[in-house]
């Protein structure tokens, strides 16, 4: 999320020492974001294509987890109330999963989804692009920006490839408003796309045996793009680049991170060192520094990659090594693991199953460290309703605020509480949640009929939700016993 779009909501309450913390972090670097996981399908261990991403703005900020219907009869216009994007949309558009924030006041952030053609969409992965780029193709005050993307995108694409190239056409004819990175993916493969000024982008195609950690920077580097089978651009992006004499023009070839994007000492601080954290974990070979200024976008890791280790890494907090923050609030990087997480997602492609329960949405609200991923289908008519509630006041029956309790009160005790308490309930809970999701998808597969079928998905989940949210709520009890063991007593105790 960008700057701009947390200092809207700056007005909730501080209501938690982790408030406290976070808000110290945002005065000493105000652009706060996220941190994206992508794996390609020949790097995972079952074959699927998996994006991921943090999502985080603030504290106290809750997401939901929503469907919009297949409809042939939609709003033409869209009309965005964060900055007044408009555009003329078709008629017919497809179903499509979100998580928006709770309320639309500043745009709905749609954020991440899947389509009924099996296409997601995550975004975004918020950057800043360097002041020669911005003098020469300025931000448009009301272009697309993050608020607005999945909706005007993901129900009218059939295929990664397709929302590349149908969010290109938006930015070159509407102009953007922000520098942002966008994700899509299908059962084949995943593009990563680079919004570098006002009308200029580009688009890479994840190698299949490779993987990419990305922070709020840019990464895409040398753009070959005659082969437009893994490379795509705005349509006169070489020239653009020549003209304004932006950096790494060479012989006709453009390092697109290069020539908009930024290497500072505030990303050495805040974004590179993420991509250290993540790389560590998946190619430990690989002897690497987080002082290093410069990282490869895309890695072959030692080992192919579980969905399980997807979320290791989006709950990274430089785990065993000398810069881990466990439970502290560091000045010197920052984690990938952060207080201001509001909810973390992977969006899974499986190979060998039925198209209708290929895609799940794993779903970790609050932070992923502290929390359990979800795991729902998306072929369904309606979302569990723990997750169409919640707000910016506490609310006991919303998920959303069940998982960021924990995250409240694990926080003052962390080490201790992390390993005595929450790593065991996150087990039992991860074990009874793909348990439950073997047999639903067995069941699934018997179910001929789509009206059926998707009743069925939409129980399925709710069943999930269910699940997990009663063990949380039955560890925050225990984490609540725990804490209240430990008040200091101030006077005399036997008084």
């Amino acid at each position: 999320m960008k700057e701009g779009n947390i200092m809207k909501k700056l007005h909730i309450a501080m209501v938690t020492m982790v408030s406290s913390m976070a808000a110290l972090w945002m005065m000493t670097d105000p652009a706060l974001g996220c941190t994206t996981v992508l794996v390609g399908k020949s790097a995972s261990t079952d074959g699927s294509t998996m994006i991921a991403r943090d999502e985080d703005a603030h504290t106290a900020w809750t997401k939901r987890f929503v469907v919009h219907p297949q409809t042939n009869n939609g709003a033409t216009t869209y009309r965005s109330v964060g900055n007044d994007f408009t555009m003329t949309l078709p008629k017919t558009q497809q179903r499509y999963t979100a998580t928006p924030d709770w309320t639309s006041e500043d745009g709905t952030y749609g954020e991440d989804g899947i389509n009924q053609s099996n296409v997601a969409m995550s975004g975004t992965e918020s950057s800043e692009n360097n002041q020669k780029a911005a003098k020469a193709d300025p931000y448009v005050k009301n272009g697309i920006s993050e608020d607005s993307m999945l909706d005007v995108v993901l129900p009218f694409i059939d295929s990664a490839k397709d929302g590349v190239l149908r969010l290109g056409q938006i930015v070159e004819t509407k102009g953007a408003a922000e520098s942002d990175g966008i994700i899509f993916s299908d059962k084949n493969e995943i593009w990563y796309m680079e919004i570098g000024s006002g009308h200029e982008w580009a688009a890479v195609r994840v190698p299949d045996n490779q993987y990419a950690v990305i922070p709020n920077q840019m990464m895409i580097g040398k753009l070959n793009l005659k082969d437009t089978k893994n490379y795509l651009s705005s349509p006169n992006l070489q020239g653009f680049v020549k003209k304004h004499q932006l950096k790494s023009y060479k012989n006709k070839q453009v390092n697109f991170s290069a020539a908009f994007g930024t290497n500072s000492k505030s990303d050495a601080q805040y974004n590179r060192p993420r991509v250290w954290d993540g790389q560590r974990i998946l190619t430990p070979s690989k002897k690497q520094t987080p002082q290093q200024k410069h990282f490869a976008m895309f890695m072959k890791p030692d080992k192919k990659i579980s969905r399980q280790k997807v979320g290791q890494v989006l709950g990274l907090h430089f785990n065993g090594t000398k810069y881990d923050s466990t439970g502290k609030w560091t000045k010197e990087y920052r984690p990938i693991n952060v207080p201001t997480n509001m909810e973390s997602h992977i969006i899974q492609f499986r190979q060998n199953v039925p198209a209708a329960i290929s895609g799940i949405q794993w779903i970790a609200l609050a932070s992923p460290d502290t929390s359990v991923y979800v795991p729902f289908y998306t072929t369904i008519t309606d979302t569990p309703a723990q997750y169409k509630i919640g707000t910016d006041h506490y609310d006991s029956q919303s998920a959303a605020w069940t998982y960021k309790q924990t995250k409240v009160l694990v926080d003052p005790y962390y080490n201790e509480f992390v390993k005595k308490y929450v790593r065991p309930a996150q087990a039992t809970t991860n074990q009874e949640l793909q348990a439950n999701l073997n047999a639903s998808d067995q069941k699934a597969k018997s179910i001929t009929n789509p009206t059926d079928l998707a009743a069925y998905l939409t129980a399925s989940n709710a069943t999930q939700a269910d699940l997990a949210q009663k063990n949380f709520t039955t560890l925050n009890a225990k984490l609540m016993e725990a804490a209240t063991a430990k008040t200091p007593i101030k006077h005399k105790a036997n008084l």
